[in-house]
């Protein structure tokens, strides 16, 4: 199978294993069946921008021109930190993406990826979050009203709590199973007076505690994991091949090395599988 076109981050889809498709430009092609079988992706060094579509030499915030890096909303610290989110205060980029992404339900859910960790993530967005993190596992913990009030329930949890994954860590296999739910009510427990502070100050419903919800369980396609994680990079190393021994998060696993697909979204390549 011989594909050429620009590189977009994998779509997925929660099976056992989760399936991954490859976008390249009109194509999609699964990747599960080519697991154990040679991959080759080479790269000519041309880039365009995902959102605008003109060329580039440099890729910023994972496939966009430098003038997108610095107008989309999508593109702003916020994103990475909605507790710094300032639509309310009239500077938002694109009130009408806001709208449209920041202003509507998000949930706050612990996962275990590379060891627990808490996040958050826009309501479609489930589970395709947590599997783009390479969890294990995942469980909602609270539903609020928009991403700002979700970044401060984060702010108030990670006092208990990391939000980072190690990706290394999370390549290298799976992680020991955690008991999520008992993380949950200990991490209420822990913040009860501080999230009843919040929940007074946005309003009744602002922040629903789901103490009900259950653990969802997540198998990669991986056949085997490497000792050790050697990352593989288009920039440095144009032609990039091996056999494919798994997916991960948005991570290739081949026996030379690993490649976050997402990073180089906007990329022009040629991939041969199989």
């Amino acid at each position: 199978m011989k594909l050429a076109g620009h590189l977009r981050k994998m779509r997925v889809s929660l099976e056992s294993p989760v399936t991954y498709q490859l976008p390249v430009d009109d194509r999609l092609e699964t990747l599960n069946p080519y697991i154990g079988k040679h991959l080759r992706i080479e790269s000519g060094g041309v880039i365009h921008c995902t959102a605008c579509g003109r060329k580039t030499s440099k890729s910023y915030s994972q496939g966009h021109c430098y003038p997108c890096s610095q107008s989309l909303a999508s593109c702003d610290l916020c994103i990475m930190k909605p507790e710094t989110c300032h639509y309310d205060a009239g500077t938002c980029r694109e009130p009408v993406w806001a709208e449209q992404n920041c202003m509507q339900d998000h949930y706050v859910y612990l996962a275990n990826s590379s060891g627990i960790k808490v996040g958050i993530t826009r309501a479609p967005q489930v589970p395709t979050r947590w599997i783009d993190q390479g969890a294990s596992q995942a469980l909602p913990i609270f539903r609020v009203d928009h991403r700002y009030l979700s970044g401060l329930v984060e702010v108030l949890l990670k006092e208990h709590v990391s939000d980072r994954t190690d990706w290394r860590r999370m390549l290298k296999g799976a992680p020991e199973p955690v008991d999520l739910e008992q993380q949950r009510d200990e991490l209420f427990a822990g913040s009860r007076q501080a999230l009843a502070d919040l929940a007074s100050r946005f309003g009744e419903g602002a922040i629903e505690f789901l103490e009900h919800n259950d653990v969802v369980d997540i198998h990669y396609p991986v056949t085997a994991y490497p000792d050790k994680v050697r990352s593989l990079n288009l920039d440095k190393t144009p032609l990039i091949e091996g056999t494919l021994l798994g997916i991960k998060g948005q991570y290739l696993i081949l026996n030379s090395g690993v490649l976050n697909i997402r990073k180089f979204s906007g990329y022009y390549v040629e991939v041969e599988l199989g």
